[in-house]
């Protein structure tokens, strides 16, 4: 293995109800949903309709910007509902489960003998391809192009995070014959990050270049590793895929049926029993939080956040599990007003600065909610943002231009290296209150849409 990769910058936010390291396997949901607002900058052009029966497999929907994308059924069974909002635009496509389910067949190729193409059109029909993102940018890869290397991260820092190593227990022969299929993709040039404390099978896979990091969050964030290996310069592409979906690719290819389950970890302080279900993407919420949320006082209420506290996504109850998360965190809603709250010692918050004591405290877990304590204010200089984001670059320079519309200087101040969950840190510190993650997301759009 080579050298530890040491990150001086970053912040651990250590929170109440994590997920204890014992595995529930779900029973089959009546249905399930695939959303194409899971993914950046795709226009879906629907395949199916309401009624029609689908296998785990078969394509529901394309994107309109690259006709060979498919999006496809985890399940089988009948179309149940197209849902649609403003401007008929399409939300999600749900299915019926049937009680015995059924996959699509693919064919179990030789990697060996299969050309990159032959691995390209496998993924593509079984719509695992949406699962391999490219950057710069952070949209769904285009089958066109050839990365200059594939990277994949084995582990996750963010707040309430799963175990990897307790995830994919077992999986390694899925995970070898991912990485096998990625080394093809990208020309045999795969990384694979890990942690400089892992346990457990990762370090001990092959066909690939192992880097071991050690640090707080972002560590575990693919682009902070993509920046410290070999950073993306202007005309660079390069592909990232997540480590439970680099199984699902070796799954395939090893019995040539697609099966989407995968393990997600059920967190935070108003889950009654934090702990690690084995269920199919898609899956509804309520499935997953079935009996498992606190009591709330009389007027509170609780946010349920398909991902993590810094980077996921607000749901509903009835709504459904998002494609790329891990985790599913329950905190207080925080919409209560706390009379002179700012002026009072108020030893159970959390703050960077030292205007609480939980500086006293790096240990102690905190349950935090979602109040933002305070308004949008001017965005001022503050220095906050570099001392929390482990990259050389100069973000609150790049965070202007953006603001300013200004392409050249976001190119040479590092736009290609991000995306929102690596300053996703710069935001939860600001002090302004500015939402960086959708501005810098707004960056990006524009560079996709100028360049």
């Amino acid at each position: 293995m080579s050298k530890i990769i040491k990150l001086q910058k970053g912040l651990d936010i250590n929170l109440q109800g994590k997920a204890a390291e014992s595995l529930v396997e779900l029973p089959l949901a009546k249905e399930y949903a695939v959303s194409p607002l899971d993914f950046e900058n795709v226009t879906p052009k629907l395949l199916v309709k309401v009624g029609d029966k689908v296998k785990a497999g078969t394509p529901l929907f394309f994107d309109k910007n690259n006709e060979r994308v498919l999006f496809t059924s985890p399940v089988s069974g009948a179309v149940s509902a197209v849902n649609r909002g403003e401007k008929r635009k399409i939300l999600n496509v749900t299915v019926e489960a049937d009680a015995q389910q059924e996959s699509e067949t693919f064919k179990t190729l030789d990697l060996q003998k299969a050309s990159r193409e032959d691995v390209i059109e496998q993924l593509l029909k079984s719509g695992l391809w949406t699962m391999i993102q490219q950057r710069p940018y952070g949209v769904v890869a285009n089958p066109a192009d050839q990365p200059k290397a594939v990277f994949v991260s084995a582990f996750d820092s963010a707040p309430l995070a799963p175990n990897m190593n307790f995830v994919l227990k077992g999986q390694k022969e899925n995970l070898q014959k991912g990485l096998e299929v990625l080394s093809k993709l990208a020309a045999g040039n795969v990384h694979l990050s890990v942690n400089a404390k892992a346990e457990g099978e990762m370090t001990s896979l092959k066909g690939v270049e192992i880097h071991s990091f050690a640090g707080k969050h972002p560590v575990g964030n693919v682009g902070v590793q993509i920046h410290h290996i070999d950073p993306i310069a202007k005309g660079d592409i390069v592909w990232t895929v997540n480590i439970q979906d680099v199984a699902l690719i070796g799954r395939l290819f090893l019995t040539g049926k697609v099966d989407m389950k995968k393990i997600i970890a059920v967190t935070g302080s108003e889950v009654d029993q934090p702990q690690y279900y084995s269920v199919i993407s898609g899956a509804p919420i309520a499935s997953l939080l079935q009996n498992q949320i606190k009591a709330q006082p009389e007027g509170g209420s609780v946010r349920i956040i398909s991902g993590n506290v810094l980077t996921g996504k607000k749901v509903e109850a009835n709504g459904f599990l998002t494609a790329k998360a891990s985790q599913i965190t329950v905190i207080p809603e925080g919409d209560k007003y706390e009379l002179l709250g700012w002026i009072a010692p108020r030893p159970h918050r959390f703050s960077v600065s030292r205007s609480y004591f939980s500086w006293l405290c790096p240990k102690k877990e905190y349950k935090l909610d979602t109040n933002v304590n305070g308004g949008p204010r001017a965005f001022v200089v503050t220095g906050l943002y570099e001392q929390y984001l482990p990259m050389d670059i100069y973000p609150m320079y790049l965070f202007k231009a953006i603001v300013a519309n200004d392409i050249d200087k976001m190119e040479n101040l590092g736009i290609y290296e991000i995306l929102e969950e690596d300053v996703a840190l710069c935001e939860f510190v600001d002090p302004s209150k500015t939402e960086i993650q959708k501005l810098v997301r707004d960056g990006i759009n524009l560079m996709i849409k100028e360049c």
